[in-house]
């Protein structure tokens, strides 16, 4: 098949595009740069099957694709808070170009959405049926309403124009290619710890997060588009909860960091627990998760060496 990947030289949307070449299909990578890196991707440029698109999806796209998967959006809180209103417009005009897109051509488009839809949630763990805590003017907002009329667009376009849809619900994910200065707490614990700097935890570091190794969030993915038993939405993501605390202590431990815990105040509006119930997805996609943490940190940690070695971090 012919595969559109929008934000295909981000974290998430380069480790995509990896496994679709490797199944033989050809894909066509979108992305604007601004949290994409060309060096996800640098790999891929000289394939035959392979295209990079220098584009925003705020524009209009003219192509002729199978699917599209629509992951182009800033996914941490550094980012996305970085221009709240281009986010929102990436969740609002990008999507609906991206859903016009899919009707002129007739493909199936995936929307890779977020469990901030469900905010700080009032119910553990979250089940697709929560509709959700969210302060709809916080400084989160525009990410997590963002992401919430990104699938309102999507079903509209689905029950009225017969647009053929896929939606998941991705809960925190890690591994290699993470940016480096994205403000997540993997990817800000892992620098520090090699840097041998305090790592900072915001709020009392009882809040808990459960992480889901990259490998494992593509392969869910990938499934979720290719079935045909419901549109979604799915949680994706490792149910394994823990504490940001647990995390920091961990990631001490695997880097042999001579790092201490401090802490700071908890952001506005950062929840206080993040679970997936995953029942759904192992029902519709035959899917969960086989990385242990231990194995999916010691990897990302391996990554983040190796690039700080090589001065590309």
């Amino acid at each position: 098949m012919k595969i559109l990947v929008t934000g295909g030289a981000g974290f998430l949307g380069s480790h995509l595009c990896d496994r679709l070449i490797e199944r033989g299909d050809s894909v066509v990578c979108v992305d604007n740069f601004f949290t994409g890196q060309r060096r996800n991707i640098a790999h891929l440029l000289d394939h035959p099957r392979f295209q990079l698109i220098e584009h925003d999806i705020i524009e209009p796209l003219t192509l002729d694709v199978d699917q599209i998967y629509n992951l182009a959006c800033p996914a941490s809180p550094i980012h996305y808070q970085h221009n709240p209103i281009r986010t929102v417009k990436a969740n609002t005009v990008g999507m609906i170009n991206m859903l016009g897109l899919a009707k002129r051509t007739g493909a199936r488009i995936l929307q890779a959405s977020t469990s901030e839809v469900y905010g700080d949630p009032d119910i553990h763990p979250q089940t697709e049926a929560y509709v959700g805590h969210v302060n709809c003017l916080g400084p989160r907002a525009c990410y997590d309403e963002g992401k919430r009329i990104a699938e309102t667009l999507c079903m509209d376009y689905h029950r009225h124009n017969k647009v053929d849809i896929r939606i998941v619900r991705i809960f925190n994910t890690y591994g290699p290619r993470m940016h480096p200065q994205d403000g997540r707490v993997v990817s800000n614990f892992i620098m520090q710890a090699l840097n041998n700097e305090d790592i900072t935890l915001y709020g009392d570091g009882s809040q808990t997060r459960s992480f889901c190794y990259v490998d494992d969030l593509i392969a869910a993915i990938i499934a979720m588009m290719d079935q045909t038993k419901t549109v979604g939405p799915i949680n994706i993501g490792n149910p394994d909860e823990m504490t940001i605390k647990e995390l920091a202590e961990k990631i001490i431990e695997i880097t042999g960091s001579k790092s201490t815990i401090v802490f700071r105040n908890l952001p506005a509006d950062d929840p206080k627990q993040r679970q997936p119930d995953i029942t759904l997805a192992k029902q519709a996609l035959n899917w969960q998760p086989t990385t242990n943490l231990q194995e999916g940190l010691k990897n990302t940690i391996d990554y983040f060496r190796k690039n700080k070695q090589n001065s590309l971090v």
